[in-house]
């Protein structure tokens, strides 16, 4: 059923809180300027197969697929996408997605045809054009979790332009909230107005804007973004956060100024469903915890002491940008983790940093 879409009152932006999250506030310490890493360049937008010359090779299958009807080409830009969407049928071999085992039955052939329409460089195909691709096409956005997260989607259609980003949508009884881009299309945009539409569109951080003014446009929504992070393509964004927060949206959304990865990178705490949605902040890859430090565009320490600012916040979901969703058992669970990750990071470059 559609829900209404009421406006929120900008003034309830606010950074008025609790005590126990006064130290949000706080300018991070210690070791957040000492880190260097190697960095290899920023990637802003894919190319196309014929903007990069690649040719009619880059489209053909990949020799490292499973026989069978689905196959990844060699455009594959090792996003892993596909790979979290339905591991049952893709994995990473020689540094790109490949089908290792052909769907077999309907649901599994749903979460590839679900893949291949979110793939953000159309790198998923089939051997015989799919006959039930319009179904697929329908069930986006995805509900994550009807029963432990009621209302919350997955928007499919990732972007080349961010790489792939993740843009998910919160159902919200004053007024739908976007959290970062999805491809624009007016097949989904019928599906998110079906549930609501759009009233505010949240952007993590600089990189995964991707469409915002397609999807602003379409919505008349108001966008948020760190004034850190604004830039020519988002001058126009309706709101930009100043400061370093923490601020609110409504009686129980919050938004984390967690600088790092960039300047001005927020993390949006909704905290009915314990949820933080974290962008590029902090994500979950195939090998674990991970802040893609050789991404990083403004300080790795900063962003280590960002990460220990969550230790602060009760929830008990980190739904990434990029990669796989978390779900810990309880707050003791995510303090554990989080903690030793960042114990162990900064041992790490504790060790390293006088060695580039």
């Amino acid at each position: 059923m559609a829900m209404p879409t009421k406006a929120i009152n900008l003034a309830s932006f606010s950074s008025d809180f609790p005590s126990s999250l006064d130290k949000l506030n706080k300018p991070s310490k210690g070791v957040q300027n000492s880190f260097w890493v190697p960095r290899i360049p920023l990637v802003k937008a894919v190319q196309s197969p014929a903007e990069s010359d690649t040719g009619r090779w880059a489209k053909q299958r990949r020799p490292q697929n499973a026989d069978g009807d689905f196959f990844v080409d060699h455009t594959c830009i090792d996003c892993d996408t596909c790979r979290w969407m339905a591991p049952q049928v893709f994995t990473r071999v020689g540094g790109m997605s490949a089908v290792y085992k052909q769907p077999t039955c309907k649901e599994d052939r749903l979460t590839a045809l679900q893949a291949l329409l979110s793939c953000p460089t159309n790198s998923i195909r089939t051997e015989v054009p799919p006959p039930d691709i319009l179904e697929a096409q329908k069930t986006f956005p995805i509900p994550i979790d009807e029963n432990k997260l009621p209302g919350v989607y997955h928007c499919g259609y990732h972007s080349s332009k961010s790489y792939g980003a993740s843009s998910y949508l919160i159902i919200h009884p004053d007024g739908n909230i976007l959290i970062d881009s999805p491809k624009f299309t007016e097949r989904l945009a019928r599906k998110i107005e079906e549930l609501g539409g759009v009233c505010y569109m949240f952007l993590t951080h600089r990189d995964d804007v991707a469409d915002h003014g397609k999807w602003s446009k379409r919505f008349s929504c108001d966008r948020i973004l760190h004034s850190g992070d604004v830039e020519a393509s988002t001058a126009d964004v309706e709101t930009k956060l100043d400061g370093n927060g923490p601020w609110r949206l409504g009686q129980d959304i919050m938004l984390i100024h967690t600088p790092g990865h960039t300047e001005g990178s927020v993390c949006l705490f909704y905290m009915p469903l314990k949820i933080l949605f974290t962008g590029d902040h902090l994500l979950m890859r195939e090998s674990g915890l991970d802040i893609v430090e050789m991404y990083n565009r403004y300080s790795v320490g900063t962003q280590l002491d960002s990460v220990k600012k969550l230790l602060d916040l009760d929830f008990n979901w980190i739904i990434p940008g990029h990669g796989r969703r978390i779900e810990f058992k309880d707050v003791g669970e995510k303090n554990a983790i989080l903690e030793a990750f960042v114990e162990e990071k900064y041992a790490h470059y504790s060790s390293v940093k006088n060695k580039w």
